[in-house]
Formats: structure tokens, C-alpha cells, sequence
């Protein structure tokens, strides 16, 4: 090609200038996992399908982990799309694939193998390992106990990495790894006398105890652990440093301690005992009542489950005790609250349910419209028990010590001091056994959060809701209009 000599120049200069930014152009560094993140505004997310991590329930998607990384897509501004893993080979192997899932919320513990797959955030729960058996059955309290049980535990999982290191120790240990089960299905087992033990971690046997009336933990087999999230390997940390700030930031402002408190806080709360006996009275008293409280929690636009859970907490679904104190009833309510709330007889189960149902609606009606779900429900539960007036004395001493008075978390810290002088003496209700609606409260989440899992939609039909003595007496025919969800 032929230039004139005068555009020479310029067309080097063109060539070198164009060359450049061909050159920089190359060099521009691709975007990192967050920035794609927001780029495509989701968050995709892997974990496991259980109460402890994640579940659906007719008001949706729910768990501990589904909670905890809600609240970080929310930060992020972006939509969260969960997926499940079949087992946790399949969750670690996703992980950080395209097009696939960056982040692996699950309930994971770290571990020297599984740190050569991904890397693992800062922790924000801590387990304990525990070897669970069958009542009835002679207890191990030693690993060398092991030797000669049937043992099947997750495969994959911490725990099966627990044993193998056992077994160097003492060979005679054998156990099976299986893909095809979950935590619920292990308890089951010892539960039915299918094997003679199992690992799980602390939380989820706490969680799950009410179904499973015969497990009983052995011992712990080691230190406490911590459980944190886990992102592909590699040297990209833009994502994990994300995460890593959110949890601190969780860790600081309380919301761990919520969820903590909202799924964790109230496990112990029944005992073997507790859990054995209130899954006897699941079949044999509640039916009974069942379509009572039904009835009148649509009518108060209240959960039927709550309204049972406080009658269990009152009566054991009793409708003929009276107390010390003269309160009477399968809802336990003074001569003055049935009067108010239109009961004549407390004796009668049937006016009972619907005197409790009117008087749990009108606590919540007189609540501040500063205190939101779920907090709101629990104030209500306490103001029940304790009565309103106290409950708000609570609120200003929590409020005076600079803490929240619409979170349940921080008031319930303030209520035993309406025991203590030095505290009810400045209080205008004065003195409360305060630590009785703490009790109160979280006796009935408990029950709650029981009749809540045995109802939901993916239970009906399985070996969990239908084995031995954890079928409840539920009517499954989903009604025509539901009150709202917590």
C-alpha cells in the first residue's frame, strides 16, 4: 500500500496508538466472583434439605442457613437462588463450578481434606460431635466402645473422617458411609433399631430429639467445632472477604445471636423425658382439641399451632386442671381473662381454646407497633403470662440499659430482675416472678417449632412423620385459608 510522505507519520502514530490499546485492552482483568455476583444480580447458593440448614414449610423457605445467607444476598442487593445437594460429595463438588453455585452453606466444619477442595469463611456457629445410641442398649463411653457396633454415618462427612482416624487406633471398628441419608434418617435408624450408632453434630440432635424418643447421646467424641461457609479454591477472595465481613458484622449487631436464639436457644428445653411424652400426647390428646384450635386461631387470624403450643404449655391439653392459684382449664385463664373474654365455663375445652385465642389476639393488639415479627409474637406469648404491664416495665429496663426494647433477645435478659428490689423498686408494676414468662416463652417455641415441622407438606408420607410414635394427631387435608405465618 502506497502513503503520501506527509501522512506517514501519522499513520505510525495511528498504528502505535492502536496497538496500545489493543495491547491494554488484553490486559483488562476479568471480573472477580463478587463482581459477577452483583453483575448478575443472584447469589446462588448450595446447601442441604434439613431442619438445620434448610427446609420449605407452608410459609416458605426457612432453616438457620437459609436465614443466615438471606441476609447477606439482602446486603448485597441481590436475589438468592438456593440449590440442594444430594449428598456432600455433590455439595463440595459444585461448589465454584460455571454457571454454578459460589457459595456452600450447609452446616461444614473444616477439615484438612476438605480444605484442598475450597476454602472456608470465618465460623459463626460451634458443634459438638456426638456418638448417639438406642435406649435400652449398653451406652459406649469410650471410641474403643465402638468396636463391634453397627455404625452408618453420612458419607463425606466430618464424621466419617473421625472414625477413619479412629480406626487406625482400634481396627476393629467398622462402620458404613451412605450417600443416601440424611441426619433425620440416622437418628431413625438407632431410633428403630436399624444400627446400633451414629455421629451427628451437637445442634442437630438437640433439634431433632422429639422425633426420635429412643436416641440418647453416648458421649462427645472430641472438642467442640466450628461450622462456617465455604467458596471455591483459587486465589480470588474477593467474595470470601465479603463474607467474612458480614459474619463479623453479624457477629457484632446480634443478628447471630437471633438466629441462634431462634433455632438453637430453646433445644434443651424438654429433655427425654419432655420429648417422649409430648410425642405420646401428640397422638393421644391432641385430636381431641385439634379442630378447636383450628377453628378459633383462623377466627383470632392467629397459627392454630401456636395457639395448641400454649395449651400444651398450660395444661398438657388437659381440660379439667386447676392450679394452686385458681386459674383453670386446657388454657389455664383466670376467673377475671374469661370473664373479659367472654368464657363462662373454663372447664369447657371448646371455651377454653376460643377464651385463650381472643386473649392471645388482644395482647398483640396492645402491643407497641414498634416491635415487629417474629419478636412481636413472643412479647404477646410473654405479656400472657406475665401480663402487660409488667412486660412493658421489662422494656424500659431494657431500654435504660441500652439495649433494645422491641427485641425479644434483650427484654427477656430484663425480665428476671422484676424479681430483685433493687430493679422492681423502680419499675411501675413493681414486683413479677420475671423469670417465669422467659420459661414461658421458650417452652412454647419449642412446642411450636415441633408442631410446625411434623405439619409441613414434605414430612407428610415420610418415615419421620410416620414412624412409631411421631405422628401427631394432624388432620392433613391443608385448609381452605391459613392464618398468617410467624
Amino acid at each position: 500500500m502506497f502513503f503520501p510522505t506527509a501522512l506517514r507519520p501519522r499513520y505510525a502514530k495511528w498504528l502505535i496508538a492502536t496497538g496500545l490499546f489493543l495491547m491494554l485492552s488484553g490486559c483488562v482483568d476479568k471480573p472477580n466472583t463478587l463482581e459477577r455476583v452483583k453483575e448478575d444480580g443472584v447469589l446462588r447458593v448450595i446447601t442441604r434439605n434439613s431442619p438445620a440448614t434448610y427446609f420449605q414449610d407452608r410459609s416458605g423457605e426457612t432453616g438457620f442457613e437459609y436465614e443466615l445467607v438471606k441476609r447477606f444476598a439482602d446486603d448485597l442487593g441481590v436475589e438468592l437462588k438456593i440449590e440442594t445437594a444430594d449428598n456432600l460429595d455433590d455439595l463440595f463438588d459444585q461448589v465454584g463450578k460455571p454457571n454454578g453455585p459460589v457459595l456452600a452453606a450447609a452446616g461444614l466444619v473444616s477439615s484438612e481434606q476438605r480444605t484442598k477442595q475450597v476454602r472456608f469463611s470465618h465460623p459463626y456457629l460451634e458443634v459438638t460431635p456426638q456418638v448417639i445410641y438406642r435406649n435400652g442398649q449398653s451406652r459406649p463411653t469410650e471410641p474403643g466402645d465402638l468396636v463391634g457396633r453397627k455404625i452408618m454415618v453420612l458419607k463425606g462427612s466430618t464424621h466419617a473422617e473421625q472414625l477413619a482416624e479412629l480406626k487406625r487406633k482400634y481396627p476393629g471398628i467398622e462402620y458404613e458411609e451412605s450417600d443416601a441419608v440424611e441426619v433425620v434418617d440416622l437418628l431413625r435408624m438407632v431410633d428403630e433399631g436399624q444400627i446400633d450408632l451414629t455421629l451427628v453434630d451437637s445442634n442437630e440432635v438437640a433439634m431433632n430429639q422429639v422425633y426420635f424418643t429412643n436416641v440418647r447421646v453416648a458421649f462427645d467424641l472430641g472438642d467442640a467445632r466450628s461450622q462456617s461457609w465455604a467458596v471455591a479454591a483459587g486465589e480470588d477472595n474477593s467474595l470470601l472477604n465479603e463474607i467474612n465481613a458480614y459474619l463479623d458484622k453479624a457477629q457484632k449487631n446480634g443478628t447471630l445471636q437471633r438466629l441462634k436464639d431462634r433455632y438453637y436457644g430453646h433445644v434443651d428445653v424438654l429433655g427425654y423425658m419432655g420429648a417422649t411424652t409430648f410425642a405420646q400426647h401428640l397422638q393421644q390428646r391432641l385430636p381431641k382439641y385439634e379442630q378447636h384450635f383450628k377453628t378459633y386461631a383462623k377466627k383470632e387470624k392467629v397459627d392454630w399451632r401456636l395457639l395448641a403450643a400454649i395449651g400444651y404449655q398450660e395444661s398438657l391439653w388437659q381440660p379439667a386442671v386447676t392450679s394452686k392459684t385458681g386459674v383453670r382449664g386446657l388454657m389455664m385463664l383466670t376467673q377475671n381473662t374469661a370473664q373479659a373474654m367472654g368464657v363462662s365455663n373454663r372447664l369447657d375445652p371448646k371455651q377454653s381454646i376460643m377464651g385463650g385465642a381472643k386473649y392471645l389476639a388482644y395482647m398483640k393488639d396492645q402491643l407497641d407497633e414498634s416491635i415487629q415479627e417474629p419478636d412481636r409474637t413472643w412479647f404477646a406469648l410473654a405479656a400472657y403470662n406475665v401480663g402487660i404491664g409488667h412486660l412493658d416495665d421489662a422494656r424500659k429496663l431494657a431500654s435504660r440499659e441500652g439495649l433494645s426494647p422491641d427485641k425479644w433477645l434483650d427484654v427477656k435478659k430484663m425480665l428476671p430482675r422484676l424479681s430483685q428490689k433493687q430493679w422492681y423498686s423502680k419499675t411501675r408494676y413493681g414486683y413479677a416472678r420475671g423469670g417465669e414468662p422467659v420459661h414461658f416463652v421458650a417452652n412454647i417455641r419449642r412446642y411450636y417449632d415441633i408442631l410446625t415441622w411434623v405439619t409441613q407438606p414434605q414430612l407428610e408420607g415420610t418415615q419421620v412423620a410416620e414412624g412409631n410414635l411421631h405422628v401427631p394427631g394432624i388432620d392433613k387435608s391443608k385448609p381452605a385459608q391459613e392464618p398468617a405465618p410467624l
